[in-house]
């Protein structure tokens, strides 16, 4: 049996719940993220299918070309306005969640830090975690 994730936003207008296990958790210190984070980069815990979300509430979305050119789509609460997920329109069956929303966010644990090239010195991540320089191969994350 799959763990299951429960999160949202802040003022809890949207919710999720994801049964599921996640396959990717990555923190991405691109600009985008950056300056969707309001900090020096994102984290995000990436999930397979979408069958597996139950989604409660209507979220806002805007698009965004990524440097790698991949379209994503992100969700916020229209009420208080935190970030609660990511899609991508490419790979409709993919599900990433923003790591601050979920309610247990100790068990986001990041395997890999993307767009390193981008970090900024007063946000440093886990020297001990890899890192790439910009995306790797076949990574949903960012």
């Amino acid at each position: 049996m799959a763990k299951i994730f429960t999160g949202g936003c802040s003022c809890g207008a949207v919710r999720y719940e994801i049964q599921d296990e996640p396959f990717e958790m990555a923190d991405c210190q691109c600009r985008q993220c950056q300056r969707r984070s309001g900090t020096g980069h994102g984290s995000y815990m990436s999930f397979p299918s979408r069958t597996a979300v139950k989604l409660t509430g209507t979220a806002r979305e805007w698009e965004v070309t990524g440097d790698g050119g991949t379209v994503k789509r992100h969700a916020f609460c229209g009420v208080c306005g935190s970030p609660v997920y990511l899609t991508i329109p490419a790979a409709p069956d993919l599900f990433i969640v923003h790591a601050a929303s979920l309610d247990d966010p100790g068990s986001y644990r990041p395997q890999h830090v993307l767009y390193r090239s981008s970090a900024q010195p007063w946000d440093p991540v886990d020297p001990k975690v890899p890192a790439h320089d910009r995306m790797p191969p076949r990574t949903a994350a960012g």
